[in-house]
């Protein structure tokens, strides 16, 4: 008898297939269905839902639940951790993806291209532009990268080869390669704060990483300077952003993800011609987000077969299942 796999996201029709081949799979839509459905479950594979301990009180049978994404805030850890259900996330797939994404809030931040290409739009490009309207430089400039694991490297990458600039990060250890390739300096913080002219957030969401960029850190920043977030929206507090990109403090935000998603219509970051606002798109890409479904389900299958050791978060739960 197959495993019961229940599917709370679309899957890939050809990947979709692939599970069946392993699993029963059931395919649901909204909290509310998931729970119910995974009273008979043997495995869970989805995203973009906040998955609740509650939820998993009536699921007896989950071994496995596999998110189609590398981030894992969505869940209490600890909780499945206790519950002997083993979580699995795509940690490799969507590196290049995402450091797209974050360079390309650099480059539109820097060049002003979403305000730009709207003034033009907007029928209002009828003599050559003056300093009013001019963009900074990019290439050449100090980009400060606060999380140097794989996204913030390969941001480090596109930074010190394409564009020449000078790359500082923060980070729990040294990172050797990035020192040796791109030149990469590690520093402290508020070293890193007071120097980058871009300061772009890679950190994952954590209790210790909860509002680490407040009112106090965007004051240490250059006036000039612009703020990257496409990690987590809570990292930064969001009040103080805004109160920062309205006085003045720093000269803009370029912003994949917010405190609040979807972001509120009334938000009052959606006024500001300084701010380029993303709809959390750092991996949406056809092929990634298809690389990312197969990396899922083909963790999720190895996983309840008992032979996944790569891509999972609570390790433990397999060395305990070992030693059982």
């Amino acid at each position: 008898m197959k495993p019961l796999v229940v599917a709370y996201k679309p899957l890939p029709d050809d990947v979709a297939a692939e599970l069946r081949e392993h699993v029963e799979l059931v395919q649901v839509d909204g909290a509310v269905a998931l729970t119910e459905a995974l009273a008979h479950a043997d495995g869970a594979i989805g995203a973009s839902l906040k998955i609740t301990p509650a939820m998993l009180e009536g699921a007896p049978r989950l071994k496995v639940w596999s998110t189609i994404s590398v981030g894992y805030d969505n869940f209490d850890v600890p909780d499945l951790t206790r519950r002997g259900i083993v979580l699995a996330h795509t940690p490799d797939v969507l590196t290049e993806s995402t450091a797209d994404t974050v360079f390309s809030l650099v480059l539109a931040s820097a060049r002003r291209v979403v305000e730009l290409a709207e003034w033009v739009k907007a029928g209002h490009w009828q003599r050559s532009i003056g300093p009013d309207l001019y963009g900074t430089d990019v290439h050449g400039k100090t980009i400060g990268i606060v999380g140097l694991g794989r996204i913030g490297a390969a941001v480090a990458r596109r930074a010190a080869l394409g564009f020449r600039m000078r790359v500082l990060y923060t980070n729990r250890h040294p990172h050797a390669e990035a020192e040796a390739q791109y030149g990469a300096q590690h520093v402290t913080l508020d070293a890193l704060l007071a120097q980058a002219d871009f300061v772009c957030l890679q950190v994952p969401l954590l209790p210790d990483t909860h509002h680490m960029i407040g009112a106090a850190e965007l004051a240490k920043m250059k006036r000039n300077a612009i703020l990257i977030n496409a990690a987590r929206g809570p990292v930064v507090d969001e009040a103080a952003l805004i109160d920062a990109l309205r006085n003045g403090t720093i000269r803009g935000a370029g912003l994949d993800v917010f405190e609040r998603e979807p972001l509120p219509a009334d938000s009052p970051l959606l006024a500001m011609k300084n701010v380029v606002a993303l709809p959390h798109i750092g991996s949406a890409t056809q092929e990634t987000r298809h690389a990312m479904a197969r990396c899922a389900a083909d963790n999720l299958v190895r996983a309840l077969a008992g032979t996944l050791r790569e891509n999972v978060v609570n390790p433990e739960v397999l060395a305990s299942a070992q030693t059982a």
